[in-house]
């Protein structure tokens, strides 16, 4: 079966896809490889959750699909769209909502570590608990605000580690590594208590597929979101670690080139630096 396409989620991701597009060309630089593929899947994966067999599967009962959706919008697109966002960017659309001291005080706190980790533990649980997640099944709009909600409690969680932002930047590597390992424990605690639960906890307005009983396919769906929840933190980790060691190499290379005494080529400052006065 092909699904049912929505097209305005469609619609909203060409959308996107068009506006950074032009924000390249508006900066007059040539789109990063890496950047560009890292937004666009963002974007594929975006379109892939909300539409199709596993938008229909989710929208039907299947417990299990509808987890699946879940982690690609809070484990998948949020990461993938703070990496494809260069530098530049993101402040461009920091820069109206931090001019008022209102939104600056507002975003400053919400990016950071603990109320970023809060934010993210309470739209998980939240949503996950019988009555908020029937109500989600039964209303277009309600299940509407479940994902955009999760999405973007998601992308609060995944700033400390990935922000692109230099107004709000992300953690110190020392300090990410560290926020690794806190970042998975909400969904680890719900995805253990939906695994472990002995009865029901969520009414399914149709029958699910594959054979499963409805018990079976909820226990599925907690131990979808088991998995990941412990796989993604860890090659968060193993990244962070790598950045960390790269960026930490880059330093002393300059130490000794500063300790050398060689003359060196006049370099260009970095973007964001201005140069020393006279």
């Amino acid at each position: 079966m092909s699904g049912a396409v929505h097209l305005e989620v469609v619609v909203a991701a060409a959308a996107l896809a068009g506006a950074y597009a032009a924000a390249w060309r508006a900066a007059g630089a040539r789109g990063q490889p890496a950047r560009v593929a890292a937004f666009m899947a963002a974007l594929v994966a975006l379109v892939g959750a909300l539409n199709g067999p596993l938008h229909d599967l989710a929208e039907g009962g299947l417990f299990s699909a509808h987890m699946t959706q879940h982690l690609i919008l809070t484990l998948i697109v949020p990461p993938l769209l703070l990496a494809g966002t260069p530098e530049f960017m993101a402040d461009a659309l920091l820069r109206p909502l931090l001019a008022w001291a209102a939104t600056r005080r507002v975003l400053g706190t919400l990016t950071r570590p603990l109320p970023a980790l809060a934010a993210w533990a309470v739209a998980l649980f939240a949503w996950h608990l019988p009555a908020p997640y029937t109500a989600a099944l039964g209303s277009h709009a309600v299940h509407f605000a479940q994902h955009a909600t999760l999405t973007a409690a998601a992308l609060l969680a995944w700033w400390p580690i990935a922000s692109p932002s230099r107004r709000l930047p992300a953690l110190p590597h020392a300090a990410q590594i560290l926020y690794v390992f806190v970042f998975g424990v909400p969904m680890t605690i719900v995805a253990a208590m939906i695994t472990g639960a002995e009865h029901l906890l969520y009414p399914f307005p149709a029958p699910t597929v594959g054979g499963l009983t409805p018990l079976e396919d909820q226990r599925l769906g907690g131990v979808l979101m088991w998995v990941p929840a412990a796989i993604v933190p860890l090659v968060t980790f193993t990244a962070v670690f790598f950045r960390w060691a790269a960026a930490e190499s880059e330093d002393r290379d300059e130490a000794d080139d500063d300790v050398s005494g060689v003359d060196r080529p006049l370099a260009y400052p970095k973007q964001g630096s201005t140069l020393p006065s006279a």
